[in-house]
């Protein structure tokens, strides 16, 4: 295939799946997005975790919450499990790897927190074991997935599937979703201001 058909295939499909995204999931973007400021208004915080691509992904989403995403407000507190390799690591030997997220979780979430697992599969399982603890202890569970939703799924209060099998369809409609939230969330706090001088 030539460089430039491969280039106009894939970005017909991406187009096709972001129609399709849109019909899908704009009712539990909007969901998360009103959570999402319930739980920061409430002194609450937004943590994020996923594996490989969903990691950036975290790392990303939780930087915009704390920084900013389009306006000067006060920063959000939001983490995501993936910076830290001292836990990753020491979780990982102690424990397995299934385990690096949900012991975070257990750790730093409280009931009225919300934690946001990103799964293109659905399955990952460290993601999976993470949002069912989350789920049985009072923490508001989300979860980010492809067309399945898998058992990510089954372990969340809000599930955007993304209705696509394609994983870098799916990636794209996250970041997507990801942004949206973050916008949402930002709008509700437009008249904060941070006491940090020059911000």
């Amino acid at each position: 295939m030539s460089s430039s058909k491969l280039i106009q295939e894939t970005i017909a499909d991406h187009t096709v799946t972001v129609t399709r995204f849109e019909e899908a999931c704009s009712t539990v973007i909007a969901e998360m997005a009103e959570k999402c400021v319930e739980a920061l208004k409430s002194g609450r915080k937004v943590c994020f975790f996923g594996n490989g691509g969903s990691a950036a992904d975290s790392q990303h989403f939780a930087a915009e919450f704390v920084v900013r995403f389009r306006k000067n407000r006060k920063g959000l507190p939001a983490l995501a499990f993936t910076t830290d390799t001292s836990i990753l690591t020491a979780c990982a030997n102690d424990f397995g790897y299934d385990a690096v997220f949900a012991r975070q979780v257990e750790a730093l979430c409280v009931p009225g927190d919300i934690v946001v697992g990103i799964s293109t599969s659905g399955s990952s399982r460290n993601v999976v074991a993470a949002l069912e603890f989350a789920k049985d202890n009072g923490i508001t569970a989300f979860a980010f997935t492809g067309e399945s939703g898998g058992a990510c799924g089954e372990n969340a209060d809000c599930l955007l599937a993304v209705p696509s099998p394609v994983t870098a369809r799916v990636q794209e409609c996250h970041l997507i979703a990801g942004h949206l939230i973050c916008d949402l969330v930002e709008i509700a706090f437009a008249d904060t201001k941070s006491t940090i001088a020059g911000s």
